[in-house]
């Protein structure tokens, strides 16, 4: 279809499409499962021509004070030096969230996220008797879930 079409992504002032702003958040550490569910996720957002936004460290976000401490597979490092303020800027910045697994930062975006309003999935993250918030069980139907929620959002 057509630049600017029923099926096509939304267009910016430069007449350049938006793409979809998607944050994958979990642990520094997590298990070959975890692991593996955010590669998927990550490949399928990738090929869905979304933007991914995590910290860029290791486990499932594989950042720090210094760009050169970011994980091979970032494309743009933002050395903030804030520690875990900048889970703040990842949730903002985000149109949806996706939590994997996930310890006490992940915890914090979470609640972050949902404090603010951005739209947020859990995706076997480790907090369902804790947090309420929309849940799903492959990284199929997380990214489905976190691209709707994104578009919706699109101006």
């Amino acid at each position: 279809m057509a630049a600017g079409g029923r099926d096509s992504p939304p267009l910016g002032r430069g007449g350049q499409p938006v793409r979809p702003l998607v944050a994958v958040i979990g642990g520094s550490t997590c298990t070959s499962e975890e692991a593996e569910w955010a590669g998927v996720v990550g490949r399928l957002l990738a090929e869905q021509e979304a933007v991914l936004l995590c910290g860029g460290l290791g486990g499932v976000m594989e950042a720090g004070s210094d760009r050169a401490d970011a994980n091979p597979f970032i494309d743009v490092p933002l050395a903030t030096g804030m520690g875990e303020m900048r889970n703040a800027l990842i949730v903002r910045a985000a149109q949806a969230v996706i939590a994997i697994g996930g310890g006490w930062g992940t915890l914090s975006e979470i609640a972050l996220a949902q404090r603010i309003g951005t739209p947020i999935v859990g995706l076997h993250d480790a907090f369902p008797s804790v947090v309420d918030m929309p849940r799903v069980t492959t990284p199929e139907q997380a990214v489905r879930w976190a691209l709707e929620q994104a578009r919706e959002g699109q101006v």
